[in-house]
């Protein structure tokens, strides 16, 4: 019976909060996404075509093969002749320095032998004199040519034709005139005088090179837009190998285009910011109170960012196919810890953003779906560790049945599937039987508290129950009572039946540290007897936060502290109260001293248990139990509650509570039954 106002209009603190999400949101998967998203098409040769009927999406020429380019080059490259630039001043310099170091004559030459070298030098300068190591290179191909720049003439001349410095430096020495001064000669270190004139002319060879390259045809043709390429199931041969290599080249040309990257990255932003303004909408508009508990608004959509991310990883490396991955796992946990509808919303816009990154969305996104769509189904009632297992094991058949339906649709006959595929479903699945495990993660990460974890609490050997019925047998049965009834009333009005059975047999464990003073426990002896009523009052209240104390000590998750805490809100310790006014009318009365620390109920299963509770306790000391006083009690009861507004702060209806009425009536006449006399047999 929640005081809160639904409002039309969003305040706007909650607006930038949720706009902030969203472009966060947004920026984080859009960096991840590939920008590059070139066609990725498995083409191979000779085998059957397994996509769809193929037709092209836009001109585009159908490039030579590698081979063919590589052989028309090497043929072409045979005309191809460097420019290199015919120094004088460098002949100039090494003449005039020979000349100068050898002024005074060679020893034992004659003196006109100066003019001699220098003459055969000249010579030759003039037919050109190469770096050894570049003529070394060219002269392989002795049908070489090279191009001598004269001034702003060109020659073309044959490789054999000039020099190289070890060669010139060999004909000098063999000229017939100088021949017989070998040993002098050698003294004369000649070769410091025989340097490269020919220089190459880097830009002038490049250019001839370019031009010579470009020259070469790299296309035999053209295909059209809408011209069919090859049919589902068709043979891929040579020719259509050649045309769908040349469609993947020229889609990567495509993609590097500056502007293409920029419309890309445009239209990923765009697309995005769409399906998570739709589904941070659809939160606002149905479950408005995931956005008041941060630890579900940060489960929800880190779930989505990082599947989305890793999805993109995969996808932009092209490491695995997307199928590996478990998306099941998200609506898995959205379902265990919220509701269906939101974990079907979330999975959905997971799988809509994946989509966008792949050549072929319409087969991901109806197998994701239909995952999705099974896991929630499946995990309507979580109740045991292995419900966890059979959804694994559903959930991967039914992906795999619904892939090889679309294949069947699609395809002639079994020789064009690709088994590949079913592999990643079945990796995926052996990846979804980790959910148990983390789910463990996610309940401490985000502070969730599951039915598997609200089940394993409610085992009877566990420490704490355990010591409650060995020292507290009263209140342990008033406990398990207490359950039954909560969880009959919770499946009556659509509460969470597990969570308040859970919290109905640890709400009054602090009873376990004197349980001599609660009435369920006592047998005779009542120590409240040599206690004031404000003590009295104080020892009864204390269950209350001895209990906090030991949900604190055995790490009880906050859902179950918060039942503790609860189960009598603010209200009094009454008995006591109303002795302490009856018996003291002239003395004030502090009325602190007799409230329970509270809070109020916040929850719907909170009030359940405090109806419960109550109306179990009270049905206790009834003077009989017929149909009358049994419905008498349990009207006063909540009725007192709900006057002293005890479920003020709670979401929960005034029809509610009269069903909580109906239920609990009938299940203590049912508790209560009158039973019939045997008679005895007469001797």
């Amino acid at each position: 019976m929640s005081t809160f106002k639904r409002t039309n209009t969003l305040p706007w603190r909650d607006f930038m909060i949720r706009t902030a999400l969203v472009v966060i949101s947004v920026a984080i998967i859009v960096i991840a996404l590939p920008r590059d998203n070139g066609v990725n098409l498995k083409i191979e040769q000779g085998k059957p075509w397994r996509y769809a009927d193929f037709t092209a999406p836009f001109d585009f020429p159908i490039y030579k093969t590698d081979e063919a380019v590589k052989a028309e080059r090497d043929s072409i490259l045979r005309l191809y002749e460097p420019y290199y630039t015919y120094s004088q001043e460098r002949e100039n310099k090494a003449v005039r320095q020979f000349a100068k170091d050898y002024s005074q004559g060679i020893p034992d030459m004659p003196n006109d032998f100066i003019s001699i070298i220098a003459n055969r030098l000249h010579r030759l300068y003039s037919r050109g004199i190469m770096n050894t190591d570049e003529y070394l290179k060219l002269s392989r191909d002795t049908s070489a040519m090279i191009r001598i720049i004269h001034g702003k003439t060109a020659v073309s001349v044959p490789i054999n034709k000039v020099l190289s410095s070890v060669s010139a430096y060999e004909e000098l020495f063999a000229d017939p005139i100088l021949a017989n001064y070998q040993e002098q000669l050698k003294k004369c270190n000649l070769n410091d005088y025989i340097v490269a004139n020919l220089v190459y002319d880097k830009e002038r060879s490049e250019t001839s090179h370019r031009d010579l390259m470009s020259s070469i045809p790299l296309a035999t043709g053209v295909v059209q837009r809408g011209q069919k390429i090859i049919d589902r199931g068709g043979i891929v041969d040579d020719k259509t190998f050649n045309i769908l290599q040349s469609f993947l080249k020229e889609s990567e040309l495509r993609q590097k285009n500056e502007k293409q990257l920029s419309r890309t990255l445009l239209g990923q932003i765009v697309y995005v910011f769409l399906l998570m303004t739709a589904f941070t909408i659809f939160l606002t508009i149905f479950r408005n109170d995931y956005f008041e508990k941060i630890r579900s608004t940060a489960m929800i959509y880190s779930l989505i960012i990082l599947f989305a991310v890793f999805a993109s990883i995969l996808v932009s490396h092209s490491l695995l196919h997307v199928f590996i991955i478990p998306f099941a796992m998200v609506p898995i946990f959205i379902r265990v810890f919220m509701d269906s509808r939101t974990a079907f919303m979330a999975h959905t816009t997971l799988v809509l953003i994946c989509a966008c990154i792949l050549q072929h969305p319409l087969e991901f996104i109806a197998v994701e779906l239909m995952a999705g769509l099974v896991a929630i189904f499946s995990l309507r009632e979580l109740s045991s560790r292995s419900q966890l297992f059979w959804t694994a094991i559903i959930v991967t058949a039914v992906a795999i049945a619904t892939n090889l339906s679309l294949e069947f649709i699609r395809a002639n006959s079994l020789t064009v599937f690709d088994f590949s595929d079913y592999n990643y479903l079945l990796l995926s699945g052996l990846m979804l039987f980790c959910s148990y495990p983390l789910l463990y993660i996610i309940e401490k990460t985000f502070g969730f508290t599951s039915n598997i974890t609200l089940i394993e609490l409610s085992d009877m050997n566990k420490d704490l129950l355990r010591r409650m019925s060995e020292v507290a047998p009263g209140t342990f049965q008033h406990s398990i009572q207490v359950g039954n009834l909560a969880a009959e009333i919770a499946n009556k009005i659509g509460a969470k039946s597990q969570l308040v059975r859970t919290g109905a047999l640890y709400h009054d464990i602090g009873k376990t540290v004197n349980p001599i003073y609660f009435t369920e426990n006592q047998s005779g002896y009542n120590p409240h007897d040599g206690l004031t009523y404000v003590e009295s009052a104080q020892m009864i209240i204390s269950h209350v936060t001895e209990g906090m104390k030991l949900a604190d000590k055995y790490n009880l998750p906050a859902v179950i502290r918060s039942f503790i805490a609860t189960h009598h809100g603010q209200g009094k310790a009454k008995y006591f109260f109303v002795k302490q006014k009856n018996e003291f009318p002239d003395e004030p009365v502090d009325d602190l001293l007799f409230t329970y620390p509270g809070p109020n109920p916040s929850t719907k299963e909170q009030a359940i248990l405090m109806m419960a509770d109550s109306v179990e306790a009270a049905s206790r000391s009834l003077p009989d139990y017929s149909e009358k006083s049994i419905r008498e009690l349990v009207e006063h009861i909540i009725d007192a509650q709900v006057a002293e507004g005890y479920f003020r702060d709670c979401p929960i209806t005034f029809r509610d509570i009269q069903y909580a009425k109906t239920v609990l009536i009938e299940k203590l006449k049912t508790i209560y039954h009158t039973r019939i006399s045997y008679p005895e047999l007469k001797k």
